[in-house]
Protein backbone atom coordinates (compact mmCIF):
# COMPACT_ATOMS: atom_id res chain seq x y z
CA UNK A 1 0.00 0.00 0.00
CA UNK A 2 2.87 2.36 -0.73
CA UNK A 3 1.79 5.77 -1.99
CA UNK A 4 2.59 6.94 -5.51
CA UNK A 5 4.05 10.11 -3.97
CA UNK A 6 6.62 8.13 -1.97
CA UNK A 7 7.64 6.04 -4.97
CA UNK A 8 8.10 9.14 -7.11
CA UNK A 9 10.12 11.04 -4.54
CA UNK A 10 12.03 8.36 -2.66
CA UNK A 11 12.47 5.51 -5.11
CA UNK A 12 12.69 7.33 -8.44
CA UNK A 13 14.07 10.66 -7.20
CA UNK A 14 11.45 12.91 -8.81
CA UNK A 15 11.32 15.45 -6.02
CA UNK A 16 9.40 18.09 -7.94
CA UNK A 17 6.20 16.51 -6.68
CA UNK A 18 5.80 17.91 -3.16
CA UNK A 19 4.12 16.60 -0.06
CA UNK A 20 2.09 19.30 1.61
CA UNK A 21 -0.71 17.93 3.74
CA UNK A 22 -0.60 14.19 3.01
CA UNK A 23 -4.40 14.20 3.03
CA UNK A 24 -5.31 15.24 -0.54
CA UNK A 25 -6.34 18.74 0.51
CA UNK A 26 -3.52 20.96 -0.79
CA UNK A 27 -2.67 19.69 -4.28
CA UNK A 28 1.11 20.02 -3.85
CA UNK A 29 1.45 16.34 -4.79
CA UNK A 30 -0.67 16.57 -7.95
CA UNK A 31 0.41 14.51 -10.97
CA UNK A 32 -1.28 13.49 -14.20
CA UNK A 33 -2.23 9.82 -14.24
CA UNK A 34 -3.37 8.79 -17.73
CA UNK A 35 -4.07 12.48 -18.32
CA UNK A 36 -6.21 12.91 -15.19
CA UNK A 37 -5.13 15.13 -12.32
CA UNK A 38 -4.71 13.08 -9.11
CA UNK A 39 -3.28 13.58 -5.64
CA UNK A 40 -0.32 11.23 -5.51
CA UNK A 41 -0.43 11.23 -1.69
CA UNK A 42 -3.80 9.42 -1.90
CA UNK A 43 -2.98 7.16 -4.84
CA UNK A 44 -1.79 3.68 -3.95
CA UNK A 45 1.25 2.75 -6.01
CA UNK A 46 -0.54 -0.39 -7.19
CA UNK A 47 -3.19 1.79 -8.90
CA UNK A 48 -0.47 3.48 -10.96
CA UNK A 49 0.92 0.23 -12.36
CA UNK A 50 0.87 0.33 -16.16
CA UNK A 51 -0.32 3.94 -16.33
CA UNK A 52 1.17 7.02 -17.95
CA UNK A 53 2.38 9.31 -15.15
CA UNK A 54 3.41 12.91 -15.75
CA UNK A 55 5.13 14.82 -12.96
CA UNK A 56 6.43 18.38 -13.16
CA UNK A 57 9.75 16.94 -14.36
CA UNK A 58 8.02 15.63 -17.49
CA UNK A 59 6.25 18.84 -18.49
CA UNK A 60 9.04 20.59 -20.39
CA UNK A 61 10.27 19.07 -23.63
CA UNK A 62 14.02 18.96 -23.99
CA UNK A 63 15.17 22.43 -22.91
CA UNK A 64 11.87 24.17 -23.80
CA UNK A 65 9.50 25.00 -20.95
CA UNK A 66 5.80 24.35 -21.45
CA UNK A 67 3.74 27.50 -22.09
CA UNK A 68 2.14 27.13 -18.65
CA UNK A 69 5.57 27.04 -16.98
CA UNK A 70 6.68 30.08 -18.98
CA UNK A 71 3.52 31.97 -18.01
CA UNK A 72 4.02 31.18 -14.31
CA UNK A 73 7.52 32.64 -14.51
CA UNK A 74 6.45 35.67 -16.56
CA UNK A 75 3.47 36.55 -14.35
CA UNK A 76 5.03 35.74 -10.98
CA UNK A 77 2.69 32.81 -10.35
CA UNK A 78 5.55 30.78 -8.87
CA UNK A 79 6.85 32.00 -5.56
CA UNK A 80 8.07 29.67 -2.80
CA UNK A 81 7.67 26.64 -5.06
CA UNK A 82 5.73 24.26 -2.82
CA UNK A 83 2.42 24.58 -4.69
CA UNK A 84 3.87 25.44 -8.10
CA UNK A 85 4.31 21.91 -9.51
CA UNK A 86 0.74 20.98 -8.60
CA UNK A 87 -0.61 24.31 -9.83
CA UNK A 88 1.16 23.91 -13.19
CA UNK A 89 -0.20 20.39 -13.64
CA UNK A 90 -3.70 21.49 -12.56
CA UNK A 91 -3.53 24.37 -15.07
CA UNK A 92 -2.41 22.00 -17.81
CA UNK A 93 -5.27 19.64 -16.97
CA UNK A 94 -7.74 22.53 -17.06
CA UNK A 95 -6.43 23.88 -20.37
CA UNK A 96 -6.57 20.42 -21.94
CA UNK A 97 -10.30 20.37 -21.19
CA UNK A 98 -11.05 24.10 -21.54
CA UNK A 99 -8.52 25.90 -23.78
CA UNK A 100 -10.15 29.32 -23.28
CA UNK A 101 -11.30 29.28 -19.65
CA UNK A 102 -13.12 32.07 -17.87
CA UNK A 103 -11.88 33.27 -14.51
CA UNK A 104 -14.59 31.11 -12.92
CA UNK A 105 -13.30 28.09 -14.89
CA UNK A 106 -9.77 28.79 -13.65
CA UNK A 107 -10.93 29.14 -10.04
CA UNK A 108 -12.81 25.83 -10.29
CA UNK A 109 -9.96 24.09 -12.14
CA UNK A 110 -7.37 25.07 -9.55
CA UNK A 111 -9.66 24.75 -6.50
CA UNK A 112 -7.90 21.62 -5.25
CA UNK A 113 -4.55 23.43 -5.01
CA UNK A 114 -3.68 25.71 -2.11
CA UNK A 115 -1.12 28.52 -2.16
CA UNK A 116 0.04 30.57 0.80
CA UNK A 117 2.26 33.04 -1.05
CA UNK A 118 0.57 34.65 -4.04
CA UNK A 119 -3.02 35.33 -3.08
CA UNK A 120 -3.93 33.44 -6.28
CA UNK A 121 -4.26 36.47 -8.58
CA UNK A 122 -0.81 35.96 -10.12
CA UNK A 123 -1.60 32.27 -10.57
CA UNK A 124 -4.90 33.08 -12.33
CA UNK A 125 -3.06 35.64 -14.49
CA UNK A 126 -0.49 32.97 -15.34
CA UNK A 127 -3.18 30.62 -16.61
CA UNK A 128 -4.76 33.39 -18.69
CA UNK A 129 -1.33 34.26 -20.12
CA UNK A 130 -0.72 30.62 -21.00
CA UNK A 131 -4.03 30.61 -22.93
CA UNK A 132 -2.67 33.35 -25.20
CA UNK A 133 0.25 31.13 -26.19
CA UNK A 134 -1.36 27.72 -26.52
CA UNK A 135 -1.11 26.20 -29.97
CA UNK A 136 -4.48 26.04 -31.75
CA UNK A 137 -6.27 22.68 -31.57
CA UNK A 138 -6.79 20.92 -34.86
Amino acid sequence: MARLLDALRLQIGLTGTKEGCGEGECGACSVLLNGELVNSCLTPLAHADGTDIVTIEGVASDEQLHVVQQAFIQCGGAQCGICTPGMVLAAMSLLARTPQPTEADIRAGLAGNLCRCTGYMRIFESVLEACRHLPPKL
